[in-house]
């Protein structure tokens, strides 16, 4: 969903306006990864965390999903006019990365992971370069698809035109494997 989300705001209004929107998703995702490390192990104690937030993120999905499909709607009854929207795109950057519900959850696998391997440890010099990196990671990945946006729409064709449908059905696909996961 931030991918495509970037890849948007790059193809609408250009690379400067995605880079701002990457650098929102970016520090939040510094947070995200903060949160994730420190939680790490009390998590693995509690499995009980883990599906309040899974219930959390049911949530969030269907409300995205719904936000796309209507603003998709919108997009294709809209008439088209001389006036351009201004929007704080960092801002959404942010907002986005904060209802984005996998953020927490992959670090905290990632952490694990390393550790496990032996390729991590939870002293705060370790703690910091791996925050960084996630974060510096996140910006450079979303500035490349702001910089290649019209050789992917070139690629893609009409898919990234329809893309709030798209990230509609995308959220409403995640919420709905919640559910069956959480019944199941």
């Amino acid at each position: 969903m931030l991918n495509m989300t970037a890849l948007k705001i790059s193809l609408e209004k250009g690379r400067t306006a995605s880079n701002k929107y990457a650098l929102g998703v970016s520090l939040v995702v510094i947070l995200q990864v903060i949160i994730a490390v420190i939680l790490t192990k009390y998590v693995a104690e509690n499995p009980a965390i883990l599906e309040t937030l899974e219930k959390a993120g049911i949530v969030i999905f269907i409300f995205l999903s719904y936000f796309f499909y209507s603003k998709s709607k919108k997009e294709k009854s809209k008439i088209e006019t001389s006036k351009i929207k201004k929007e704080n795109l960092f801002l959404k950057g942010v907002t986005l990365s904060l209802l984005n519900m996998f953020g927490i959850p992959f670090f905290c696998g990632v952490a694990t992971t390393l550790d496990y391997f032996n390729l991590f440890s939870f002293d705060i010099i370790s703690i910091v370069f791996f925050t960084l990196s996630a974060g510096i990671g996140t910006f450079f990945i979303l500035s490349l698809y702001g910089k290649f946006a019209k050789i992917i729409q070139k690629k893609t064709g009409k898919l990234t035109k329809d893309i709030n449908l798209i990230l509609a059905i995308l959220t409403g696909l995640v919420a709905v494997l919640s559910i069956l996961k959480l019944l199941f």
